[in-house]
């Protein structure tokens, strides 16, 4: 009979080799490459509240496409080209499709149930579905006369006080938005409605979401039971009053619909025709869905709207010629009779090669808000942790040399060149600016026809120009980015003005041709 040790020992060993069969490959791969952290506190000092997608293209740069960082342990990914962003955030979407559970913008600022912040699961899932019945591609055409009538009112708006393009844009945006989702029209910029959802997105991106909305008490959660008056507890003083105004940006609107809807007097939009889908009402969590994915579409199309115009603004100024050549094709395709509609998208390939490359070239969400890594994964023999919250560095795939040869130029024709439709379709910056997988921007559809409708127009009826001075001397435009999400320009000066006077009775005269 074999003596006790022995039997211990035999014993042991076979629990050790159980053990390591069991163990996950991920425990045998290493994390992947990255800045070098600092005990305890890990890459602290790496990160920047601000543009944090400029050290993390230079990451890219050193590191290459997958770079990993922690901050006292949470683990951040960084992907930075097409081929590892669709690897993970769109063939592993079933484990990379959670959002992190941040306390302050979570619980402290009440955002937990918002469609950008909403964890993976069930009510995620109904959100979705009730996005896409009203911003599903095929849903898009029954809103071509909707956007068709805002966008001649944008045109004069920009007539009457071209100075105030960025205000146009965001009333267009705007009030679009708030006209599909609620039935309600905004009567002028100061609308009370657009003034509250344009304070909330600001607050979202600039104050509670800034800086990947990563803040001390989603590190050590324990801080909020810090007592209000407590030193360090100022961050539960602004949540308190940013929790307060962000329900009313959810229920004032919400309110509205379902008042209007009892009295009779109301436009059909996405919130009417669900409150009166009986069989809609009969699922559970109905009503809490909708207002909370109601007032996520505002927020998820809006700020996209205007970055993408804002830029194409700043380029025209840049580069006069772009813009000469795409009235050129408009002239010679449509003539100069009529406004260009969403009809006449496919026949204007110069133009929709200029939307691309204002998309692609400013960038509007350099940094995807975070996704989250719900189990252990292994990814090109790297070891990626269950937890890590996972970027799309979209600034770095729209500026990768292999895809957009010399990205700092604005180059339309990148887009007009004779390449293979593989080529083609890694080009098309459609399919990164909006985000990655079940987490992609859910009013995608809706950005795309309404952003490409608005700039066609712009095309057609208007010079852009660098402004002259009282003695003629042309006055450089100086771009200020402070948006911590958005790459939203500050207002610059530009010099915007019907391009001829037949170009002006368009715009004051005439409808559409539905």
């Amino acid at each position: 009979m074999p003596s006790t040790p022995v039997i211990v020992a035999s014993a042991g060993l076979l629990l050790t080799v159980f053990i390591w069969l069991r163990k996950s490959k991920a425990s045998a791969a290493s994390l992947p490459p990255g800045p070098k952290p600092v005990p305890l506190l890990g890459n602290v000092r790496d990160l920047t509240a601000k543009e944090l997608w400029l050290p993390a293209h230079q990451w890219a740069k050193q590191y290459g496409d997958v770079v990993y960082l922690h901050v006292l342990g949470q683990g951040l990914v960084f992907l930075n080209s097409a081929e590892a962003a669709f690897d993970l955030l769109d063939k592993r979407g079933a484990i990379y499709s959670d959002k992190p559970q941040l306390v302050m913008t979570g619980e402290l600022c009440g955002c937990k149930n918002m469609v950008a912040f909403t964890t993976y699961g069930d009510q995620s899932k109904r959100q979705r579905r009730l996005m896409h019945k009203a911003f599903g591609m095929q849903v898009i055409p029954a809103y071509y006369p909707l956007l068709q009538t805002e966008t001649l009112a944008f045109l004069r708006r920009l007539v009457a006080d071209p100075s105030e393009y960025q205000s146009h844009t965001r009333r267009y945006a705007g009030g679009l938005t708030l006209s599909v989702v609620y039935g309600y029209e905004a009567k002028s910029n100061d609308d009370d409605f657009l003034q509250l959802a344009e304070e909330c997105v600001d607050l979202l991106a600039n104050h509670i979401a800034s800086g990947g909305g990563i803040w001390p008490v989603d590190i050590i959660p324990a801080l909020q039971y810090l007592p209000d008056w407590a030193p360090g507890a100022g961050f539960k003083r602004k949540a308190e009053k940013w929790k307060a105004k962000m329900e009313e940006f959810v229920d004032r609107p919400f309110e509205f619909v379902k008042n209007s809807i009892s009295t009779g007097d109301y436009t059909p939009s996405f919130c009417s025709t669900l409150l009166e889908d009986e069989k809609s009402k009969a699922t559970e969590h109905f009503e809490f869905d909708l207002k909370w994915t109601a007032n996520s579409m505002y927020s998820a199309s809006g700020d996209t709207t205007i970055t993408t115009v804002s830029h194409f603004f700043m380029a025209m100024l840049l580069h006069p010629e772009v813009l000469m050549k795409a009235q050129k094709e408009i002239d010679s395709v449509i003539g100069t009779d009529r406004l260009p509609t969403i009809a006449d998208r496919s026949s204007l390939p110069y133009v929709q090669a200029v939307i691309n490359e204002s998309l692609r070239w400013g960038v509007p969400v350099p940094l995807n808000l975070p996704h989250r890594l719900m189990e252990d994964d292994v990814y090109r023999g790297m070891h990626i942790p269950k937890g890590s919250l996972v970027f799309g560095n979209i600034w770095a795939i729209m500026h990768d040399e292999r895809l957009y040869p010399n990205p700092n130029e604005f180059k339309p024709e990148r887009f007009t060149e004779e390449v293979d439709e593989e080529l083609a379709k890694k080009r098309d910056p459609t399919n990164y600016v909006f985000g990655f997988g079940r987490r992609r921007c859910p009013g995608a559809n809706l950005v795309d026809s309404s952003v490409w409708l608005l700039i066609a127009n712009i095309i057609a009826t208007m010079n852009i120009n660098k402004p002259v001075d009282e003695r003629g001397k042309t006055i450089e435009p100086e771009f200020v980015f402070e948006n911590f999400i958005f790459r939203i320009p500050n207002n610059f000066n530009c010099d915007i003005r019907p391009r001829s006077q037949k170009a002006l009775e368009l715009i004051t005269d005439s409808e559409f041709a539905l």
